[in-house]
Parts: structure tokens; C-alpha cells; sequence
């Protein structure tokens, strides 16, 4: 007796020549063609990820030892790509290559270009990691431990953008409550601001969060550093770039517990004592002044130009002459030696923030650029 079969079947002799219908895999075969399929996107996925990343260390950054971390990885990944896994590929037969979302069509930044690569390494690893059991143990527990490498790397990438960021920017905004908060600060950012602190000393928690959650959004658009002010807790709960802190504030060793190393800690000084001391804790930079009066900071005495002029000498880190200063005080502020002002009233309550962005911002990039 024969008994018709499907393409791929054979004779088995155990069954005396008799031949009998096969299935082209068994139903445990199939299941290790989709794990081998998985496992070939899922490297290709983490591949490429590592590869964008590399690429700004590189030449966005100049930076080598980033830039060789990220080689590193990306090779120890592809010691997993077997050929044996790539032969599993099926990209024609693939639904996945016809799926997008908007969200995947642009990006607003580097920031975001960066971010949405290093999750999608993350995600990548950790699908490796879990149907890596199923190919090879080893290969499970590699991906583990390459998953928080790359954690590791993500804070130091992100940390360095930041204050790469800190350190080429010159104007600092920092916000006083406003009907019209969101579009000034929006007409600021438009102006090339790219520092902005929230800071509302009066506003009940639930306003605070909602208003640094937008404000966050918007710097995050416009590539900008968002700081808190004071409040470590609306920082990490907005992910913030930072948070200022002033002397009476949280010990700096027991916030950068908090956020970490890789986000920015900003402290106000008003003497050569206090700018020392917040050297000397790590902050990333200081506030110095009031260098005029000012009724932000309400029965504080000026700091007039001379601690300015003691800050250009001496301070090692980034500062910003804070206080009073506007489109009409802003050189005499310059010729003491600021390089960096922060503004609150001037922008604040400016009819064309745009344009007094633009025009604080050319007055101090008349400075030379630090290297």
C-alpha cells in the first residue's frame, strides 16, 4: 500500500517501503525556526542601536573612550549573530517590516535620537536574554549582564550631553509664575535659550507638577537643559535635567544620592566662601549674586560687580551672574567678567521674549568661546 504525501515527505525503511506523510518540521523544529527568528532581530536590533549611539560618541562628542565602550558592545552582540541564526531569517515573510508609528517618524533632537535608541537596545537585550534560554544559557547570561552595561552607558552619554550643554550655555532663564508662563518661555526658547529652572516658590505640588511636566516637554523639544528649582523630588519626578538648590536647601551630598551622577546639581552663592565650599562639594555649577537688587530675592543685599569680577578669577566650574540684569546693565555685568547671566524679570515679563533672547545672547557670545 502507498499513501499519497506532501512535498518534503521521504520513505522511511523501517516501514518496509512503505511511504508515509511526514511534516516538513515537527511542531518542536518550528518552534526553534521562530526562537532562531527572534534571535536574528532582536541581534540586528541591538546591533544597530549600538551603532547609532557610536556614531554621536564619535563624532558628535569627539569622544573616544564613549565611543570604544559602544565598539565593545556592539562586538560582544555580534559574537551571538551566528550563521546559523541569520539562515532562520524570513525578511519577505515578516509582518513586523510594514509596522511604524508616528512617533518613529521624527525626532525632536539629539536627546531624543540618543534615548530612543538606547531603549530600543535595552528591549533588544532583554528579548535576547529571555529567548536566549531556549538557544543557549550562555547566551542568556551575556545579554544580562550587556543589558546594564548599557545602563551604565546610557547614564555616562546622557550625564555628558548635559554638561556639554551646561557648559556652552550662556543664558539661563529662570521662571517667576506668569498667566502666560508656557508661551514666554516657549518665545525664549525660540530665541536659542537653552537653560531654563522652573522656579514658583507659591504654586500647591499638583500645579507644579502639571506646569514642569510641560515645561520639561518643551525643553525637551527644543533641546534645551530643564532644571528644578529646590525640589529634588518634582526633578526626578519630571526626569529633569537637574536641580538648583540654594544654601539652606538639601545637603548637596545627599541629593546627588538622589539624582545620581549623570543629572546636573546647580547652587546659589553670594561670596567667595560659599562658591568655594560648593566647589569643593562637586556641585556642577553656581549661581553668583544678586548682583543687583532684586525682588526675587526679597531683603537680600547686592553683590555688586566685585564678587562677579572674584568669580571670573577664580571659579573652575560654570557660574552664572544672577540679580537684576537686563538688556541695559548686561555689558557693565560682561566687563567684570561673566560669561554666563541668568535672567528671571527681563525675559519674564518681556513683550518680545524672542527678540531680548536674541539680543542677551549676542551680547554674550561676543565672548570667545570656551574650548
Amino acid at each position: 500500500m502507498v499513501t499519497r504525501t506532501y512535498d518534503n515527505s521521504h520513505s522511511d525503511e523501517s516501514t518496509n517501503g512503505v511511504v508515509v506523510m511526514v511534516e516538513p518540521y515537527s511542531q518542536k523544529e518550528q518552534i526553534q525556526q521562530v526562537v532562531y527568528r527572534i534571535l536574528d532581530a532582536n541581534l540586528d536590533r541591538a546591533r544597530e542601536g549600538l551603532r547609532i549611539i557610536e556614531e554621536w560618541c564619535r563624532f558628535g562628542l569627539n569622544n573616544a573612550q564613549l565611543a570604544l565602550e559602544c565598539k565593545r558592545l556592539r562586538q560582544d552582540v555580534a559574537k551571538w549573530h551566528t550563521p546559523e541564526l541569520r539562515a532562520a531569517r524570513d525578511t519577505p515573510g515578516d509582518p513586523g517590516t510594514e509596522l511604524t508609528h508616528p512617533q518613529e517618524e521624527q525626532r525632536a533632537s539629539i536627546k531624543s535620537v540618543l534615548q530612543a535608541n538606547f531603549c530600543r537596545i535595552e528591549e533588544a537585550l532583554r528579548v535576547l536574554e529571555e529567548y536566549g534560554k531556549l538557544y543557549h544559557p550562555t547566551m542568556a547570561k551575556a545579554c544580562k549582564q550587556m543589558r546594564y552595561q548599557v545602563y551604565t552607558l546610557e547614564s555616562s552619554l546622557m550625564g555628558h550631553q548635559r554638561h556639554q550643554l551646561l557648559w556652552r550655555s550662556r543664558l539661563y532663564l529662570v521662571t517667576s509664575p506668569h498667566e502666560t508662563l508656557l508661551n514666554n518661555v516657549e518665545a525664549a526658547l525660540k530665541g536659542g535659550l537653552t537653560l531654563l529652572q522652573y522656579r514658583d516658590k507659591t504654586a500647591d505640588d499638583s500645579l507644579r507638577l502639571e506646569q514642569a511636566r510641560k515645561l520639561q516637554h518643551l525643553c525637551h523639544i527644543y533641546g534645551a537643559l530643564f532644571i528644578v528649582n529646590d525640589r529634588v523630588d518634582l526633578a526626578l519626578a519630571v526626569d529633569a535635567d537637574g536641580v538648583h538648590l540654594g544654601q539652606q536647601d538639601m545637603p548637596i551630598a545627599v541629593a546627588r544620592q538622589l539624582v545620581g551622577s549623570q543629572r546636573l546639581i546647580g547652587l546659589s552663592t553670594t561670596n567667595k566662601e560659599e562658591m568655594q565650599g560648593a566647589i569643593a562639594e562637586g556641585v556642577d555649577y553656581i549661581g553668583v549674586g544678586p548682583v543687583y537688587e532684586t525682588p526675587t530675592k526679597v531683603g537680600k543685599a547686592a553683590t555688586g560687580l566685585e564678587y562677579v569680577s572674584y568669580a571670573a578669577k577664580n571659579c573652575s566650574i560654570p557660574w552664572f551672574a544672577i540679580g537684576g540684569i537686563d538688556a541695559n546693565n548686561i555689558n557693565d555685568v560682561i566687563d567684570a567678567g561673566a560669561e554666563r547671566v541668568a535672567v528671571v524679570r527681563s525675559l519674564m515679563q518681556a513683550e518680545q521674549p524672542t527678540l531680548v533672547t536674541q539680543y542677551l545672547l549676542s551680547q554674550l557670545n561676543r565672548i570667545k568661546p570656551e574650548l
